[in-house]
Parts: structure tokens; sequence; C-alpha cells
């Protein structure tokens, strides 16, 4: 069909349109002037004219239907830093849950005490030299011994009475009960043997020394944390060192330790040998506990801070220090280990409790719990209530 162009037809005051064609698209405010379609604003059969920048009566210079909407756009603001904040933390909580080793399986342990209330966490220092070289030895003084031992114990129990710090020393005098091996499957009955705690870890790894720290306390321990020198040394230099207040100078050839009294910053190197000297307290194994219970809650109470948690130039670093040389339990969740960490902070924030486990004596250069004041502190433990025992 051919096109026919239709020609406006004006429009007359007292006539309707001509009944063969559609009525223009006027707005239904055309008779009221209020559009620029008026005679006043429109040439005789021409287009509307566009009224200049800045004359409509919202001040902005645009038009009443396209001013912005500056509550929406504060919204999609809002939202979109959000999104972007949620997928920055997602990913960063499955990066660093990948990077937790989970190699200790803590159902090969057997005979196991009763859960009580509250969590507790066995935390090990291992003289591991895994991964170092041997300039890294010789500058932390760490020898070049094979294998590994554990250097120092710690049962952190977490519960609604505040934290409680109790170390074990390594000298502890304990009996190895019946285990099964943790590579062989084999089962161990016990002789009544009698030995320092840290010969359990030697002989069959850390769920041998979770058996013997429940067989010997009658505490249940919840999950295992076991951290070498390495990444001990890497962690501290990661948040740029820990602030110590040493309350007498000492020195120790053997850990590395030269220090002067007073307030003074530790690198890793030196935390290292800090912790672990014990010739300088005349051999004493209780002085060197203090000492690292001091030491690891400076430690997370300096890292635990929005200094380092809101920096991802310090944050990243102390997560990737840390977590490659951590190894725990298979149960243990990201969120277990960071309530662990809180925890040690809480122990001197003055909620907390830090000991050494009471000791009545000693028998044959190993030193004998205390097992009224033992079994009392486990009690009370278990029962999630607050700690009068003392280590004296």
């Amino acid at each position: 069909m051919p096109h026919v162009q239709r020609r406006a037809v004006p429009q007359q005051p007292s006539q309707g349109y001509d009944g063969g064609y559609d009525p223009p698209p006027y707005s239904s405010d055309y008779n009221t002037g209020q559009v620029y379609g008026s005679p006043a604003g429109r040439g005789q059969g021409g287009p509307p004219r566009v009224p200049p920048q800045g004359s409509y009566d919202n001040g902005g210079g645009y038009p009443p239907d396209q001013a912005p909407d500056w509550r929406r756009r504060i919204k999609i603001t809002a939202i979109s830093l959000v999104v972007v904040l949620l997928t920055v933390s997602i990913g960063t909580y499955f990066w660093a849950d990948s990077k937790l080793k989970r190699e200790v399986d803590l159902s090969k342990v057997i005979e196991r005490p009763g859960s009580g209330d509250g969590t507790n966490y066995l935390i090990v220092g291992s003289d591991s030299r895994e991964g170092m070289s041997d300039e890294e030895k010789k500058n932390l003084h760490t020898g070049s011994a094979e294998g590994k031992r554990t250097d120092s114990m710690m049962i952190l129990h977490d519960g609604s009475n505040g934290p409680t710090l109790v170390s074990l020393p390594r000298d502890s005098n304990v009996v190895i009960p019946s285990f099964r091996g943790s590579e062989s499957g084999k089962m161990f009955p016990n002789q009544g043997r009698e030995t320092k705690l840290n010969a359990a870890y030697a002989e069959d790894g850390p769920e041998l020394l979770v058996r013997t720290v429940e067989f010997n306390t009658g505490l249940r321990i919840d999950h295992y944390v076991e951290i070498g020198f390495a990444g001990f040394a890497n962690i501290v230099d990661a948040i740029g060192g820990v602030e110590l207040d040493i309350p007498k100078a000492f020195k120790d050839k053997k850990s590395g330790a030269d220090f002067q009294k007073g307030k003074q910053t530790l690198d890793g190197e030196q935390s290292l040998a800090y912790v672990r000297t014990r010739y300088a307290f005349a051999g004493s194994d209780l002085d060197r506990t203090k000492n690292q219970q001091k030491f690891l809650a400076a430690l997370a109470s300096q890292t635990a801070t929005p200094g380092t948690i809101l920096n991802p130039f310090k944050l990243y670093p102390t997560l990737g220090a840390g977590l490659d040389t951590l190894i725990v339990d298979k149960d243990m969740s990201l969120w277990s280990l960071s309530q662990m960490f809180f925890a040690m902070k809480g122990v001197t924030g003055g909620d907390g409790t830090s000991m050494n486990i009471p000791i009545s004596g000693s028998k044959g250069g190993n030193l004998v719990w205390d097992k009224a004041k033992v079994k009392q502190l486990v009690d009370q433990l278990n029962n999630d209530e607050k700690v009068t025992v003392t280590s004296d």
C-alpha cells in the first residue's frame, strides 16, 4: 500500500478533530499553558522550543523528571561497598583457611576424659627447623639437630570466667599411658613408665603428647596448635616486632639472648632467644615458662589491633607468616583459631590468669606435679569456674 503522509490539522476552537485522524499527542496540560507547546512557546506548526539551561524551577539545570536522585546514588554506593567488603572478607577467609596444616588426628587418641565447659587448647612450641637455611639456623641459634622436639607446652582454657593459661614444663615427670601408635595403629600397653613430658612427643608425635597430657591431668584437649622456630620468628617480624618490658638484664650463649633491663622492641631473632633462654635462670624450666607466657600474651595483644587487622600490608604478611607454619588438629577451624588468639590476648587484658602447673618437688631431675592442686585446678577448669589454685 502506498505511504500517505498526514498533515497536522490545526485545532479549531469550536470544533473537534477531523474524524479520520488521531488527535495529536499533546499533554493534558496543553490548554493550561503549562507545556512548551503553547502559542507562547511554540511557533505555528513548529516543534517545541527547548528552554535555556538552568531555567527550571529546581535550579540544577535538569528537567524536573531528570533531577539527580542523591538518595538512590548513596544507596547504590553503600551496597557496592558492602559487596566489595564481603567479597574481600570471604576471599581472605578461604585463603587463610587453606593455609592451615591440619595434620593432627585427635580421633587416634584413646580413653579420653569427658568434655567439660569451655574450650581447651594445647599450644606447643617445637624446635622444628624445617625449611630453615643454614644461615637462618646460625642467626637464630637453633643448632642443626634433626627431627623436632617440644620446646614449650601450654594449656589455654577459654571459658566464661576469662581465659586461663597453664604452662607445662617440658621436664615434668609424667607416666606414659597406653596408646595407639599414630602411624602403625599398634596398641602399646601402660607399663607405668615415668619420663619427661616432652619425651612423649619425641616418641610418637602430637597424638601421644595429647594422650599423655590428658592421662596425667584428667583434662580433655579440644584442639592442638603447634608452631616451629622459623614461623615464630617470622610472625614477630611481620608485625614489626614485639614491645616487652624486661625486668632484669640477662645473657645466654646457647639461645643467643643478650638483653638489657627495661622496655624494648624485640625482632624475630631476639624474640626466639627470649622464649628459649633457660640457662640464664640456673637451668630452671619454670622461669622460662613464665617468660614464654609473658611473651606470647604480648604478641597476641600487639597483633590483634586495628593497625594490623585493618591494614592489608600488615595483615596478609602476618597471616602468611603464621598460618604457613602452624600445625593444627583436623577439626580446627579458622574461627576456633581466632578464638584461641583473642583468648591469649585476654590473658594480659585483666580478665585472664597465667600460671605454671602446681609443682610439689622433683624426682630424678624431673619436676613432680602437686596432684591435689592439679586435680583442683582441673575441676575448676572443667566446671568453668574462676581459678583460685596457684602455682605456689
